[in-house]
């Protein structure tokens, strides 16, 4: 079933599955939206999102094959896929103004990306449409016994560029826009995005999932850094996670605050202060993590988090940076309750974004991405389970 050719196998079978699947979703959730409302939003609430979007053809199977294996499927489901079509979706379902800068084909498979994407409020009137040419895919292989999954992508053809972006476009895209998201696929585009969004004076967001080509001209537009848990060490070649995030707020000068997302073990997060008193206690960043984690409280299920003072943070062969360091734990998921963890950095991210929009402090915004996360776990696929902004499970942090 499972092939990395241009097109999928089977293809109008294929085809007209993702079609069907598609249009029953969207259904689904414009009935969901149109009884929904999102109390407490800020005026100044659109997000302006450029990168990767896909149909994704998830396969539930018992346990990972092994090479040259021949294995049945438990289930399979068609969905939207791609990280910044993800983070877009959540963003727009809390109750964010989404727009999404991207290309499809005019393929049947595109028509399921534009119609699920709509129906979830996303301003799709940005996208570029093809002719010809083939919307990108990914096969997901779901393994029921560790909970993991595996991507197989095949990009979209042609690629986008950015003249297929009119200067007109752009500037409507970004006309009140609070901050502007990129997963640094089409990075060319996301340049331009993101020098104009620059110019405007208007927050950047990038996805560090990990190191790709553009990434570092991006990184250097940022206001806010999201990354996987490889990305620091690899990037920095620093020894230690806290200590390469010290390395990242020095390389990068323009950084508010950079997040490391460890799954289960939920995340680290780096928070420059914009005070620099030179009579700040200076200590070493990976001690501190230590006396962070000592803390926590493991003992609860909820996410939560703990936050040191802003201090000086020293990182050995780096230096220091004026800053506060604050650990989030992860939502301890029963595992009768955990189904798929695709798409779960992505729901983060939707979250981080809601809670820029919304002014959350730190220790409100972990936790919130985190229990947004979590939801996203308990369905199949990227967007399944994605929560609304009246979910009751997310009332105490939008009240």
């Amino acid at each position: 079933m499972l092939s990395s050719c241009s097109t999928p196998p089977n293809a109008s079978l294929v085809n007209a599955l993702s079609f069907s699947s598609f249009t029953s979703q969207a259904h689904s959730n414009r009935v969901k939206m149109s009884s929904d409302s999102h109390p407490h939003l800020p005026e100044s609430r659109i997000v302006v999102g450029v990168g990767g979007i896909s149909v994704d053809f998830l396969a539930t199977v018992a346990a990972y094959p092994k090479p040259d294996d021949k294995i049945r499927s438990t289930s399979l489901k068609v969905g939207g896929g791609g990280n910044a079509g993800n983070a877009l979706t959540c963003a727009s379902r809390l109750g964010l103004n989404a727009r999404l800068i991207t290309k499809v084909a005019d393929d049947s498979q595109g028509k399921g990306i534009l119609d699920e994407l709509q129906a979830d409020g996303v301003d799709t009137s940005f996208m570029v449409v093809s002719e010809g040419g083939n919307s990108p895919f990914t096969y997901v292989i779901v393994d029921e016994q560790t909970k993991t999954r595996t991507c197989i992508n095949t990009p979209g053809y042609p690629p986008m560029i950015p003249d297929e972006l009119s200067q007109s476009s752009l500037s409507s895209a970004l006309d009140g826009a609070r901050i502007v998201y990129s997963d640094v696929r089409l990075h060319e585009t996301a340049l331009v995005i993101a020098q104009e969004a620059l110019r405007r004076n208007i927050p950047i967001l990038i996805d560090s999932e990990r190191k790709r080509e553009g990434l570092d001209d991006l990184l250097k537009l940022a206001s806010y850094v999201v990354c996987s848990a490889k990305f620091p060490q690899a990037w920095t070649e620093a020894p230690s996670v806290p200590s390469a995030l010290v390395s990242i707020l020095l390389r990068l000068p323009n950084i508010k605050f950079v997040i490391v997302t460890l799954g289960e073990d939920g995340c680290i997060m780096l928070e420059r202060s914009a005070n620099e008193d030179p009579q700040t206690e200076e200590i070493d960043v990976d001690s501190l993590l230590e006396l962070l984690k000592q803390q926590k409280d493991d003992n609860t299920a909820i996410p939560t988090c703990v936050s040191s003072s802003v201090t000086k943070l020293r990182a050995n062969k780096f230096g220091t940076v004026h800053g506060r360091l604050i650990v989030g734990t992860a939502e301890k998921i029963p595992p009768s309750e955990l189904v798929d963890t695709t798409g779960a950095g992505d729901a983060f991210i939707g979250a981080v974004l809601y809670a820029i929009c919304t002014n959350m402090p730190a220790e409100k915004m972990l936790p919130f991405a985190a229990q947004v996360a979590a939801a996203c776990c308990r369905g199949l696929g990227a967007r399944t389970a994605l929560p609304h902004g009246t979910d009751p499970r997310l009332a105490s942090f939008l009240s």
